[in-house]
């Protein structure tokens, strides 16, 4: 004999917005933790917790000129938490940053390669722009200061990034 079950059009709606907003729940729990709208703030403050399995996280920062600047945050194969524009001297205008493969960050745009130690450590040419961090009771410090010094990188003139 078939058992069939039948929910009623009430509760299957019910239960598709539960669904519904479980989803945008976790959506936009996910986008706010990438996105610092701290532009009056001094310091953008990240938990030192969101690095320790060596992932590279990526976030934007908003200037109160509406410029997103764009960095990423490591904790390299030696244990120390390092901290860099998504953005070179060579390849920022192309605007492609950089993603992490194992133990490099490599360009989008020309696919050098970096070793996630030499961030920070390494300026110029086409290597991640460092940006200054401090590690301190849990968290990554950012100044805001420092995070202005590369607006650079992420302004857009004309046809292209200036």
């Amino acid at each position: 004999m078939k058992t069939v079950m039948k929910i009623s059009l009430r509760t299957g709606i019910r239960l598709f917005l539960l669904f519904l907003t479980a989803g945008l729940i976790l959506s936009f729990s996910a986008w706010t933790e990438k996105v610092a709208f701290a532009a009056a703030a001094k310091e953008v403050i990240h938990p030192v917790s969101l690095f320790d399995k060596g992932k590279a996280r990526h976030f934007t920062y908003k200037t109160e000129d509406g410029i997103t600047i764009k960095y990423f945050i490591v904790k390299s194969s030696d244990g120390v938490i390092r901290a860099a524009f998504d953005a070179c001297d060579v390849c920022w205008q192309e605007g492609k940053g950089y993603t992490q493969k194992s133990d490099f960050m490599v360009c989008n745009n020309c696919g050098k390669r970096f070793k996630s130690t030499r961030i920070n450590e390494v300026s110029g040419g086409c290597n991640p722009a460092p940006l200054a961090r401090k590690v301190e009771g849990g968290n990554v410090i950012l100044s805001t200061r420092d995070l202005l010094e590369g607006k650079r990188y992420f302004v857009v003139t004309g046809g292209g990034r200036r």
